[in-house]
């Protein structure tokens, strides 16, 4: 049985809307960063190598689209540190599956630069991506796409 023929372009695409959105290599960094617990513009310009006005603009990128909060920690001088919120949060599944693919793709000689421990269990986290049903882990082999309720084809 073939998949449905869905077309390749549609209107209000998902995957392509959240990739105007956090589909650039800083943008996705700076959250890999806010996950780990980087909150500062220093920490951030020091521990990603970003140019300064990169970073600027990235980070006002992500605070209107309201991935990050911009708070205030220091009134003199006025500084503030960079939150993530709830969508931005959201996020983390997607930084840690791209980690994954980049371990096991684009390996470095010496093993992964970062690992995830599970703090409930104590082992290494391996990400999957799993069915909330069932529990299976869910790979392009084993679902079919379908058009859902906000399907609009391309042609319409």
């Amino acid at each position: 049985m073939s998949a449905p023929d869905l077309g390749h372009r549609f209107e209000a695409e998902s995957v392509g809307r959240a990739l105007e959105l956090v589909g650039e290599r800083w943008t996705l960094l700076i959250l890999r960063e806010a996950f780990f617990g980087v909150q500062r513009f220093g920490q951030l310009a020091r521990n990603l190598a970003i140019p300064r006005p990169t970073l600027s603009s990235r980070l006002r990128m992500l605070v209107d689209r309201g991935l990050l909060e911009r708070v205030p920690y220091s009134s003199d001088p006025e500084r503030h540190e960079y939150r993530l919120t709830d969508a931005g949060r959201a996020l983390f599944g997607a930084i840690v599956i791209l980690m994954r693919w980049g371990d096991e793709h684009l390996p470095h000689p010496e093993g992964p630069p970062i690992v995830l421990r599970h703090n409930s269990c104590g082992e290494l986290a391996d990400a999957r991506v799993t069915c909330a049903h069932c529990g299976d882990e869910i790979t392009a082999r084993n679902v079919t796409p379908e058009a859902g309720p906000g399907f609009r084809s391309a042609a319409q």
